[in-house]
């Protein structure tokens, strides 16, 4: 069974380039923590300073389980260009899912 969720973000003005060039060089343990966590694909998308993240997976995530260390510390890398929690999670406003065709 596949999951799909998605959801949205918000870049800070002046950022869209920093952002893309940051997720160019996404680090290879974070890919890692992702397939290892059940993620089969996982893409973000950008019109104007609004992300849009699409994510496959093959089972749901926990919401209890802890937070990666990595996770931590690409959330904190990330903080200045995009609006975050006071934690340096990033805000994020899911999307319901309304249609879907294979």
């Amino acid at each position: 069974m596949t999951i799909r969720v998605a959801w949205t973000m918000k870049l800070k003005p002046g950022n869209e380039a920093i952002y893309k060039k940051k997720h160019d060089e996404i680090w290879p343990e974070m890919l890692e923590l992702m397939a290892r966590g059940g993620t089969r694909n996982f893409s973000i998308f950008r019109q104007g300073l609004t992300l849009f993240a699409y994510q496959e997976r093959d089972t749901p995530g926990d919401p209890n389980a802890p937070i990666d260390p990595i996770v931590w510390k690409w959330w904190e890398m990330m903080a200045p260009y995009m609006e975050t929690n006071p934690d340096f999670s990033p805000v994020q406003e899911p999307l319901e899912e309304v249609f879907h065709a294979d």
